[in-house]
């Protein structure tokens, strides 16, 4: 037979070319299922990984945290009403007065003989009516007249009492009690109406104003606690009593004023404080503030790993930041967050999680 088929050499030729057909064809289906099989292996083993810490959502208190400026929680300046030399000075700088107690006089000058050349006034207007109603009674006197003598007694009555007001102002009373804190004119000093000298503050109670953004105003309410953190370190307990009613033309924010009582008379008017205001209870989650990213809208949020091990992006609002740790609202009650890796990771991206070792 290979005598034969020597003799007819394209049978050989077409023999060979069937043969490596052949061959060729099952080298490609043997390297296809090699390709196939480990593929599942392959494409586990390129996946990122990253590490992910299990956080449960914790009740929590809601505040907003603003700064504020402590003020006393009355202050005035008082001034003269009447012209005059300082007389007296009754009280010294420094000194808790009580109401009405004397602070400062004035020199009377002849206001005291203008009071008494006005009751002397009033006293002969007061005999002439009444001697006038007598006469009128027999018709003596006409109605017009008794009228006339009315009308100037009356005229000498606001006189005396005018006379009495300029020498009572020359004597300067605490309208509250309070503390002397200031004095602006010295012992024989001629001072005018309106002129300033001296400044009485309350300090027996305080108050911190603070401007709060539009977005926050609508979740305060009158009468809600609220720490107020002195820049020592020291807190006092107070409690909103005032929120502006219109915003700051040029803020867009509000005022609002916080009342807390100073029994012991701190003196910390002017100075600055932090306030906490307590705006209830949430369920929120604490993490690092190193984990929080920005998404492409600038807001705030966290990444992680759903059960299907693909990463999502998720915003957060801040509910308090400080030095150790962020409250965060938003998430899932109980949520895988990427503590390792985040940055390398999008949202979407089928991901490898192992879990981040206690304490890191």
């Amino acid at each position: 037979m290979f005598a034969q088929l020597s003799k007819r050499p394209w049978i050989i030729a077409i023999v060979i070319v069937v043969a490596l057909l052949a061959w060729l064809l099952s080298g490609d289906r043997f390297a296809a299922r090699d390709a196939v099989e480990p593929d599942q292996p392959a494409a586990a083993a390129d996946l990122a990984r990253v590490e992910v810490q299990w956080l449960q959502a914790e009740p929590m208190q809601r505040q907003h945290v603003v700064q504020g400026q402590i003020e006393a929680w009355r202050r005035v300046e008082l001034r003269a009403q009447v012209s005059g030399s300082v007389q007296s000075l009754d009280q010294d700088k420094g000194n808790r007065v009580a109401a009405e107690q004397l602070l400062l006089s004035l020199s009377p000058d002849d206001r005291p003989a203008q009071v008494a050349r006005s009751e002397a006034d009033v006293r002969q207007r007061e005999s002439d009516v009444t001697a006038a109603k007598r006469l009128r009674e027999r018709n003596l006197i006409s109605a017009n007249e008794l009228m006339r003598l009315e009308s100037e007694l009356a005229k000498a009555r606001a006189e005396l009492d005018s006379a009495r007001l300029q020498l009572r102002n020359t004597k300067i009373r605490a309208p509250f009690a309070g503390i002397y804190d200031q004095r602006m004119v010295e012992l024989g000093d001629f001072v005018q109406p309106g002129q300033s000298l001296l400044t009485l503050v309350d300090i027996d109670r305080l108050k911190v104003s603070a401007q709060i953004a539009q977005q926050q105003v609508t979740q305060l309410e009158l009468g809600q606690p609220v720490k107020v953190e002195l820049l020592d370190g020291r807190t006092l307990q107070g409690e909103l009593h005032f929120i502006a009613a219109a915003a700051d033309p040029g803020s867009r924010s509000f005022r609002i004023e916080v009342k807390v009582d100073n029994p012991d008379g701190l003196r910390l008017a002017g100075a600055s404080a932090t306030l906490h205001i307590q705006t209830g209870e949430a369920m929120a989650h604490r993490l690092s503030p190193a984990l929080l990213s920005l998404d492409e809208s600038g807001r705030h949020g966290v990444k992680w790993v759903n059960e299907a091990q693909r990463v999502e992006f998720t915003p957060v609002q801040l509910i308090s930041v400080d030095n150790q740790g962020a409250w965060v609202s938003g998430l899932p009650p109980k949520v895988a967050l990427i503590t390792l890796g985040q940055g390398f990771v999008q949202p979407g991206q089928q991901v490898r999680t192992q879990l981040a070792a206690e304490g890191s």
